[in-house]
């Protein structure tokens, strides 16, 4: 068995989301962490300790969607399923989060192209698969080669909502993508609305919810490693109560070395 690291590191300093949704990390030392641990021991002095060197602790101030993480359908509404309520993160059946997956090649559509359902459907079909319930279903777009820089938040295509209806209407619980919305990046995406004032096609993948529940990873990592088909995808999410989402160390599980003999 081999397992292939898909997440991206938690990070400050990084231009992983808009400046008002960027995480924060205060990182507390060992030196530090000695005078908190002598604290707790009165007549202990940070130099018993070995080393004069206590823990090393941080501080997240942090959103639930900092990171690679996964969407539950209370994220996208308040209901799915046709109006039934929307699911959160710690009510995401489990058997939805580890399941068999393929790898969709997307680099070659323009950043702000939204995938119809006719393409999603001309992709699968061109790597030979035919989706099975429960399938994990996983989009490498352009934006995976840029995460962290400048252009990250304006880079890949989306998935547009007739095309994940699709994917929901197979029996796909869980997809995933490397770009910082399942949806088109908001800026092609506020162009497109200026244009044609139609409320519909804003975040329109992730309102896909509303006829089905589902869930996506977003801000993946490594997915241009992958091969189309042949291996596992674990995305446990972080289990917190009524929450939208939870971070989460996806990975994609190979349960076949052969597959890696030409590496």
């Amino acid at each position: 068995m081999r397992i292939v690291d898909i997440s991206n590191a938690l990070e400050a300093g990084i231009a992983s989301d808009p400046p008002m949704m960027l995480p924060k990390i205060d990182y507390v030392p060992h030196t530090a962490g000695a005078a908190q641990m002598a604290a707790a021991f009165p007549g202990l002095t940070p130099a018993d300790l070995p080393g004069g060197e206590g823990w090393a602790v941080e501080t997240l101030t942090v959103s639930t969607h900092n990171g690679t993480h996964l969407d539950a359908p209370y994220h996208h509404h308040s209901t799915m399923d046709g109006g039934a309520r929307a699911i959160t993160i710690d009510e995401v059946p489990l058997e939805w989060c580890f399941a068999p997956a393929i790898k969709l090649d997307l680099r070659h559509y323009d950043d702000g192209h939204v995938l119809s359902a006719a393409e999603m459907k001309a992709e699968v079909a061109a790597i030979g698969h035919t989706l099975r319930p429960l399938d994990i279903v996983l989009v490498n777009t352009a934006a995976g080669a840029k995460y962290g820089g400048p252009d990250y938040l304006a880079a890949g295509c989306g998935v547009g909502r007739e095309a994940t209806e699709w994917l929901t209407g197979e029996g796909v619980r869980v997809t995933g993508t490397d770009a910082w919305s399942w949806d088109a990046p908001f800026l092609h995406t506020a162009r497109r609305w200026a244009e044609t004032r139609d409320p519909s096609i804003i975040w329109e993948g992730h309102r896909a919810s509303m006829t089905r529940g589902y869930c996506h990873m977003e801000k993946l990592a490594n997915l241009e490693s992958l091969p189309a088909s042949g291996f596992k995808v674990a995305c446990f999410p972080f289990k917190i109560k009524g929450a939208s989402a939870g971070f989460t160390r996806a990975v994609a599980i190979f349960e076949d070395e052969a597959i890696f003999e030409d590496d």
